[in-house]
């Protein structure tokens, strides 16, 4: 049997496209699996009646071909695709065949050669995405640590010029008097937190802010 698969995020995005072109492989539409789901989790209702769960048969077996048009409309994490083609490819026995992807095929005249092409080139691509969410995390952090603070010490925005994220918790009246004396050692933080009425985690929360944000 030959299956496709086809997956969309939300109910605003079209199936169409994936559609017509699983259609020049697959027979009849009832053998096309479709999920309107987010790529990121696995846990979907279409896909899962193609592999099985712990309580239903697959509607993969040995021999069967499973294709969908782009990796991405498999899933988003790599790390998962991997495991979900072992499982179809090994312990399901079916083939999988990507379409935008010629070497993402592993059925040939030797299906060995053909799982091992397949899988090296998905691990390629495992690595890659990987380094790549990498980067893009290490450039966010980048970003936002030199983003100066307004006097609430939320990170201002350097293209929009607007702050981010919520509001932090204000300031008590008596805020800078209290604060001077605890600096100066005239009063203890305990005292100073029963005097402003904030918890341990607030108050020093607010002081860590109030040190970068004011020039006493």
């Amino acid at each position: 049997m030959i299956y496709g698969y086809a997956r969309v995020s939300t109910n605003g995005q079209s199936l169409e496209r994936q559609l017509s072109q699983l259609r020049l492989y697959v027979q009849e539409d009832r053998f096309i699996i479709t999920d309107t789901q987010t790529g990121k989790t696995f846990e979907r209702k279409g896909y899962n009646s193609l592999v099985g769960t712990e309580t239903t048969a697959p509607l993969l077996h040995e021999g069967d071909l499973l294709i969908v048009t782009s990796l991405d409309r498999f899933g988003r994490s790599y790390t998962e695709i991997q495991q979900q083609w072992k499982h179809i490819t090994q312990t399901l026995k079916a083939d999988i065949k990507v379409l935008d992807m010629p070497l993402l095929d592993t059925r040939t005249e030797n299906n060995l050669d053909g799982k091992l092409v397949s899988d090296l080139v998905l691990q390629i691509l495992s690595y890659v995405s990987e380094k790549e969410r990498i980067s893009i995390k290490e450039r966010q952090k980048a970003g936002i640590d030199v983003m100066p603070l307004d006097n609430e010490g939320r990170k201002i925005s350097i293209r929009t010029g607007r702050p981010t994220g919520r509001p932090r918790t204000p300031y008590p009246d008596n805020w800078h008097d209290v604060y001077i004396e605890w600096k100066s050692g005239k009063i203890t933080a305990t005292k100073a937190m029963q005097m402003l009425n904030l918890k341990k985690t607030v108050f020093y929360k607010l002081a860590k802010i109030y040190e970068k944000t004011k020039c006493l």
